[in-house]
């Protein structure tokens, strides 16, 4: 049942911008009480694929991809989050937000600001520019231990461990790009029909064995009558 969430939640995100494949680590179970040797796999955790997605033009000035490890940070309700996700837009105050309005934050951990009306110009090293003015640099940062980031949402990360900070990434910046969803959604659909295929035959072998549980108890009472 893990296993199936898992598979429909990757699939259902195959088109999510900057989504990251979930995927699962196997262990194997046997219990305390059993005097047989058997033994059956478990789902240990799971894990995140952090592999990049396909590059996608978009002509957005306000779309942008990374190229390279590294996330954008934006403060969420609760603090930092990070994406790969950098479908962006400017609020009527003339912030940089994302879809869900957080502000996406430049390198002085302050939201990026518009000046003018003339249009974003960003470079690879995520430095923002209206016209001849700077007027930030997109915080792009990256993780030493991954493992550290969780799942907030679909699209964001928290750190999860506050004794690892993030650091400069040498991520490229790509304007004008999205990053589609890494989720292989032809090997998903195979895997998902694999992993019904197995739930129906446990599922047969449970009510196989509580038949067979009912039958004893039935003969068990037959003969003591």
């Amino acid at each position: 049942m893990e296993s199936l969430d898992l598979l429909a939640n990757n699939l259902a995100n195959s088109s999510t911008a900057g989504y990251k494949t979930d995927s699962e680590f196997y262990t194997l179970f046997s219990s305390e009480n059993s005097t047989s040797d058997t033994k059956l796999p478990l789902i240990k955790s799971q894990w995140t694929d952090f592999s990049q997605g396909l590059l996608q033009p978009t002509n957005e000035p306000l779309d942008f991809a990374l190229s390279g490890k590294g996330f954008f940070a934006v403060d969420g309700p609760s603090g930092p989050l990070y994406t790969r996700n950098g479908s962006f837009q400017l609020s009527p105050a003339g912030v940089l937000v994302n879809s869900e309005g957080y502000p996406v934050r430049a390198v002085n951990k302050k939201p990026v600001q518009s000046t003018s009306s003339q249009p974003f110009e960003v470079s690879a090293d995520g430095t923002v520019r209206q016209g001849e003015q700077v007027i930030g640099q997109l915080e792009v940062v990256d993780f030493s231990d991954p493992s550290t980031l969780a799942k907030h949402g679909n699209n964001y990360f928290h750190n999860t461990n506050p004794k690892v900070q993030p650091a400069a990434a040498s991520a490229q910046v790509r304007q004008g790009h999205i990053e589609n969803s890494n989720v292989g959604s032809a090997e998903s659909a195979v895997r998902l029909v694999t992993v019904m295929r197995q739930f129906e035959i446990l599922q047969k072998a449970v009510n196989l064995a509580g038949e067979m549980n009912k039958k004893a108890i039935e003969e068990v009472a037959r003969v003591n009558s």
